[in-house]
């Protein structure tokens, strides 16, 4: 079986892992016996006639053969959505989901701090006072991103430079070789919605002990906080715009490192629409700013890609691990044949009272 499936990912693992356990599930299936002996077979009669390996050696090849899979577009192990999983010659369909849909994210992020990685797992560089942040200069101030914009990559990413991931430079202490260069990213939909405020879930994180120590993580190499404010070209354009409401060099004020924040932050919840290479963190951080404020994403989550969606035609990981391959492995049959027009719902109904 051959095509193109959708996972929803969970929090706190990382998208290769997932793929790992799709894979040893699959591997070990009635499903995909058939198709994994014809791999084998055809792995086996390769090395045979293309080789002077041992039998020993071959048959060892044979058996760590592998259903083939991949995925189309990474989760930072703190989000969670909708994974694209390629599944044989679907993997030649990746490149797609890799560098030209859509995709739409529902994140929540805390104002008043910032940290070294732009989310709650980096520790915090810096802080300001929250008063005075509404939820209408919220809704207006992200509504200049909506466009074309010129996004700075975090150096906590794994974007490389020569080679190698920036957040690997940010860990062992080294500075990037070089400027991590803007790039240009397309924002279809930016909103903040009405559901503003403090959140049970989130509260200010803890500093460090002395102010010395503030933002000692990023060694020596930049934050979000440090790169040029940039709205969209589209914005910028506009000429019933006040240039005052264009100014991007806006200075957040920032309060004594050493004080211990009280109460719970607000916290916004948004929704974003955008196109390959786009950051999150990034542009979480970047809202703050432009309301004079600093901000880190607490919560990220996929809702669609392309038009895999979740709570239509996305599977849950216990679709697999606790429902019977019987059921399982005709619905997700009729999705790698059919592709994204499958409602799964309706597919597991059916199997289900057929079985």
């Amino acid at each position: 079986m051959n095509g193109i499936l959708a996972v929803e990912k969970p929090s706190g693992v990382s998208s290769s892992k997932v793929v790992l356990q799709i894979q040893s599930i699959f591997d070990g299936s009635d499903v995909f016996a058939s198709d994994l002996a014809e791999m084998k077979q055809k792995v086996h009669d390769q090395l045979t006639l293309g080789t002077r390996w041992l039998e020993a050696k071959i048959a060892n090849r044979v058996r760590r053969t592998k259903i083939k899979m991949g995925h189309g577009g990474t989760l930072d192990p703190l989000a969670s959505g909708v994974l694209i999983i390629g599944v044989g010659s679907g993997t030649k369909q990746l490149s797609y989901y890799l560098g030209e849909c859509t995709k739409t994210y529902e994140t929540r992020a805390v104002l008043g701090q910032s940290t070294t990685t732009g989310d709650l797992e980096g520790e915090v560089v810096t802080q300001t006072d929250v008063a005075g942040v509404t939820l209408g200069r919220l809704q207006q101030a992200a509504a200049k991103f909506v466009g074309t914009i010129r996004q700075t990559p975090p150096v906590y990413s794994a974007l490389k430079v020569n080679g190698k991931p920036l957040y690997e430079y940010a860990r062992e202490g080294i500075p990037v070789p070089k400027a991590i260069e803007p790039r240009a990213v397309k924002v279809h939909l930016f909103v903040v919605h009405d559901d503003f405020g403090p959140h049970d879930k989130y509260g200010y994180l803890a500093c460090p002990a002395t102010a010395d120590l503030m933002g000692k993580a990023v060694f020596n190499n930049p934050t979000l906080d440090d790169h040029e404010l940039c709205y969209s070209a589209e914005f910028m354009a506009r000429a019933d715009v006040d240039d005052a409401d264009k100014a991007t060099n806006i200075r957040p004020q920032l309060v004594d490192p050493s004080h211990e924040p009280s109460g719970r932050p607000p916290v916004f919840h948004a929704t974003a629409s955008v196109g390959s290479g786009t950051y999150i963190r990034s542009l979480v951080s970047d809202l703050g700013r432009a309301v004079g404020l600093l901000a880190f994403m607490a919560e990220l989550v996929r809702c669609k890609q392309a038009n895999w969606e979740l709570g239509k035609n996305v599977f849950q990981l216990s679709d697999f691990t606790e429902r019977d391959q019987r059921v399982w492995g005709p619905v997700l049959k009729r999705v790698l044949d059919k592709g994204d027009s499958v409602v799964l719902a309706d597919e597991f109904a059916a199997v289900e009272a057929a079985v």
